[in-house]
């Protein structure tokens, strides 16, 4: 099986989704998935570049690498590219007053931007945030402006957790869509500018690097659109169904990352 693996050739660097490949998320802190820390570790010792490439909204990137770290990943904060500094810098470069639609935990991301007098909306996997209420304010701001701006951190429809799968920050961005009678914009996966900013921190051209994760749509999708190879994982969210996706076809499945790690390093 391994001869046949034209997908893992002339490879330099790696992006990594995280949740689904790397840990199932909890709210324990979340579980590893087997053999994924030590792959870690032997992408790094192969010389390879490593970004983690994530749509994580529920903590600041320092709360999130922590966390990591405490499961066992060696990653620092600037190996993970994640959807709320990227938020940051449209918001300054467009004079843009965000109000907030977040976990309470990502708050600090936004410490730095002007939030009086909201000009738009950011929406992010606000979990247990996402009341009514919440939704609502969101909306009646949205309504009445004259052009609403609504940016969402990432567009996924569910997520894996330890304990069951979990609505994610796409429902509830179709909701206010839908209400509005607007477009939103994407911050995160599947966006090609969010895929471009990782691959200009791991410093590698497109084709010369390959996307793992969970996530048929956004993470093979998104990462095929900008000209990379991208495979899919049996680990996270994954379901059988998504082998016979009308649009996207993965450049390969494998089993977890830790298979997927093993076929590159016998390409280099």
């Amino acid at each position: 099986a391994m001869a046949g693996c034209g997908w893992a050739r002339a490879v330099r660097g790696l992006l990594l989704d995280v949740s689904g490949v790397l840990y199932d998320s909890g709210a324990d802190g979340g579980v590893p998935i087997a053999g994924s820390a030590e792959a870690v570790r032997r992408i790094k010792a192969s010389g390879l570049k490593l970004q983690l490439c994530t749509n994580e909204t529920q903590a600041t990137r320092e709360d999130f690498v922590r966390k990591l770290r405490a499961l066992g990943f060696d990653i620092s904060v600037n190996e993970v590219t994640a959807p709320a500094p990227a938020a940051c810098h449209l918001l300054k470069e467009r004079g843009l007053r965000p109000h907030l639609l977040v976990h309470h935990d990502l708050v600090p991301e936004f410490a730095e931007i002007d939030k009086t007098n909201p000009n738009c909306v950011v929406l992010g996997d606000a979990a247990e945030n996402f009341t009514y209420a919440n939704l609502n304010e969101a909306f009646r701001l949205l309504i009445g402006m004259e052009k609403p701006v609504l940016i969402s951190l990432g567009k996924g429809r569910y997520y894996k957790e330890t304990d069951g799968l979990k609505l994610d920050v796409g429902a509830y961005m179709k909701a206010l869509e839908y209400a509005c009678d607007i477009q939103a914009e994407v911050v995160g996966k599947p966006a090609k500018r969010f895929f471009e900013s990782a691959l200009a921190e791991l410093g590698v051209p497109p084709e010369q690097a390959i996307m793992i994760g969970d996530d048929i749509v956004s993470d093979v999708g998104g990462a095929q659109q900008c000209g990379m190879r991208a495979l899919q994982v049996r680990t996270g969210k994954y379901r059988p169904s998504d082998e016979n996706h009308p649009q996207v076809k993965p450049d390969a499945y494998v089993n977890n990352l830790a298979e997927a790690v093993d076929i590159i390093l016998q390409q280099l």
